[in-house]
């Protein structure tokens, strides 16, 4: 008897959820048909049903219903087709032209200063000497002469911008390459300065000072000596190698240690060309990968700051410049970040602070390009 009563519970149950399910499902067809008329179209994607808590997916999921989904083609030729979905990939290395940097910061002597207020002092001469014999009187002699050298300062900056949504959106990183060329334009400049430099705000330059022809014995403290190349705008007709040969020797022995030639590209073309009597360049090159070319023995920096031949350019200069030109370096160069000043700009303020000037006119000749 219980048996029986089950059975009858099961089957009007069954029969009871299928008339019900059919109700629904007849319903809902019936009102999605009334929204795609109304709406002149399929209905979108995820769009709602009548039922707040049934979507098209859900509807698919759970009757197997494809009145609610809408098929397009997909592809990543159009960007309106989905294109603008394909990722873009860029070189995250960003190629740039070089630069010619002035390499006078390698040769030359570099400080580490505290302040702008750095002094060096440098004697002139040496304390006069006699000879005496056994029991004679020795005069007072004279005492060595001082001079002040203050290297002229001043700062380089630079103060960028860059939106915060480049910043972030930008393929490669974008803060150290903007940082990498801050400190390359920087050196840029500071090597022009310290060729070309007036001395204002800036260093000052070794081709600024007053050139002139005297010997050390004879010249004024702070001035350099020149050698004349024989003709005005060039060198001699005959023999004009031999204006180098005394553009050496005008520098004293204990200075052509360490000594270096220093011209740009333009001029070492015309210099490279000079043959001695038997046919031999003067010029040569290096022979070790990294090892500078020589001329007459002597290192040739090429320094693209330094001036080409024209009449009375000093466009050559011959030196010990560790000895001869020193270079004060407050610091390295210092970038603030500052994004709140203009938002929503991000600022790069950068800084730095050297100064550069002639220590020792004994240790620097230059060729001008005049008859005398």
């Amino acid at each position: 008897m219980y048996e029986t009563k089950t059975d009858k519970l099961e089957q009007a149950f069954d029969a009871e959820a299928v008339a019900a399910l059919k109700t629904e499902m007849a319903a809902l067809k019936a009102r999605m048909d009334a929204a795609a008329v109304a709406a002149g179209r399929p209905a979108l994607d995820g769009a709602k049903a009548a039922d707040p808590a049934s979507g098209a997916f859900m509807r698919y999921l759970r009757y197997g219903i494809e009145a609610g989904v809408e098929l397009k083609s997909v592809e990543g030729t159009s960007g309106a087709a989905g294109g603008f979905a394909v990722p873009r990939e860029i070189d995250a290395v960003i190629d740039t032209t070089l630069k010619s940097i002035s390499p006078i910061r390698q040769i030359a002597n570099v400080v580490k200063v505290g302040s702008a207020g750095y002094r060096k002092l440098v004697t002139t001469g040496g304390t006069p000497s006699g000879w005496a014999g056994e029991t004679e009187a020795r005069p007072e002699t004279a005492t060595p002469t001082f001079r002040e050298i203050v290297p002229a300062m001043g700062e380089l900056y630079a103060n960028p911008a860059a939106s915060q949504a480049m910043i972030d959106d930008a393929g490669f990183e974008f803060e150290a390459w903007l940082a990498g060329e801050i400190a390359t334009e920087f050196a840029k400049a500071e090597g022009a300065a310290f060729v070309n430099g007036n001395g204002t705000n800036r260093p000052k330059g070794f081709l600024t000072y007053t050139a002139t022809s005297e010997g050390d014995n004879t010249r004024a403290f702070g001035s350099l000596q020149y050698v004349a190349s024989g003709a005005a705008g060039g060198f001699a007709a005959a023999n004009p190698q031999d204006r180098l040969v005394d553009l050496v020797q005008a520098l004293r022995a204990p200075y052509r240690q360490g000594a270096v030639f220093v011209m740009n590209a333009s001029t070492l073309a015309a210099v490279r060309k000079f043959k001695t009597a038997d046919g031999a360049f003067l010029w040569q090159p290096g022979l070790v990968e990294g090892q500078p070319d020589r001329l007459l023995g002597y290192p040739v920096i090429e320094s693209e700051d330094m001036p080409d031949i024209a009449a009375n350019s000093l466009s050559i200069a011959f030196g010990n410049f560790a000895a001869g030109y020193l270079i004060a370096e407050r610091s390295e160069t210092a970038i603030l970040r500052d994004p709140y000043s203009h938002k929503p700009f991000v600022h790069f303020y950068s800084t730095k602070r050297v100064g550069g000037s002639v220590s020792n006119s004994e240790a620097i000749k230059l060729m001008k390009f005049a008859a005398s």
